[in-house]
């Protein structure tokens, strides 16, 4: 009897700890939980900031080859004056402007021809120029794009295990759970109405002693 009571006794205490514990766990969940949200947060801002950025570079980049285009154009342009000016046209439709070089003196030509070539220097190396930029703005538009999806690859893992941490929080401490905990340790049944379904439902006088009857 004794050690049954001793029992009993203990169970009450073991219970106790055992709440405590699932509450600490619960506090620790909810921590991270926080912690995790504050991560995710933190992300998109980045990932908002960079994709602003790559945008940036992306429009530099862009007009960057545009203006590289427009140069190529203009020094087609200037290589064909030059061969005009040396008597090698490349079409039938440029013949008349070979006529109006005929027309004009050999000093002129020569003066005409070494304007042309110094032009057409200051462009091969304005397009030397443009192509370095391009190359650079290039590697800045990729780099900004490789940070965009390497931030978004971290806010899907870290989404992920925010809902892997969520499930793990112990529902029951704020419900079932600590129900359940409380009910064994005062000894409440878990459904008043049952106590074992093979002998139907717990009268109103259970738990009561019944007392000896009374002798005449």
């Amino acid at each position: 009897m004794r050690e049954g009571g001793e029992r009993r006794g203990a169970e009450p205490d073991r219970l106790a700890l055992e709440l405590g514990r699932e509450r600490r766990k619960k506090q620790i969940l909810e921590t991270s939980v926080f912690e995790l949200r504050n991560t995710v947060t933190e992300l998109e801002k980045r990932l908002s900031s960079v994709e602003d950025e790559g945008s940036e570079w992306k429009t530099r980049y862009e007009t960057q080859v545009e203006l590289n285009k427009q140069l190529e154009r203009q020094i087609n342009i200037l290589q064909d004056k030059m061969e005009l000016i040396r008597g090698n046209p490349a079409g039938r439709n440029k013949l008349s402007i070979v006529r109006t070089f005929d027309q004009m003196p050999v000093g002129s030509l020569k003066e005409v021809l070494k304007q042309l070539e110094e032009e057409k220097k200051s462009l091969q190396n304005q397009l030397k120029d443009y192509e370095l930029r391009l190359e650079q703005e290039a590697k800045a538009y990729h780099k900004a794009n490789d940070e965009r999806r390497m931030y978004l690859s971290e806010i899907l893992q870290t989404s992920a295990t925010l809902q892997i941490v969520e499930r793990q929080k112990p529902g029951a401490l704020t419900g079932k759970g600590e129900n359940q905990i409380l009910r064994g340790r005062y000894n409440v049944p878990g459904n008043p109405k049952m106590v074992n379904p093979q002998k139907g439902s717990i009268k109103k006088t259970v738990g009561v002693k019944q007392l000896p009857r009374l002798k005449d």
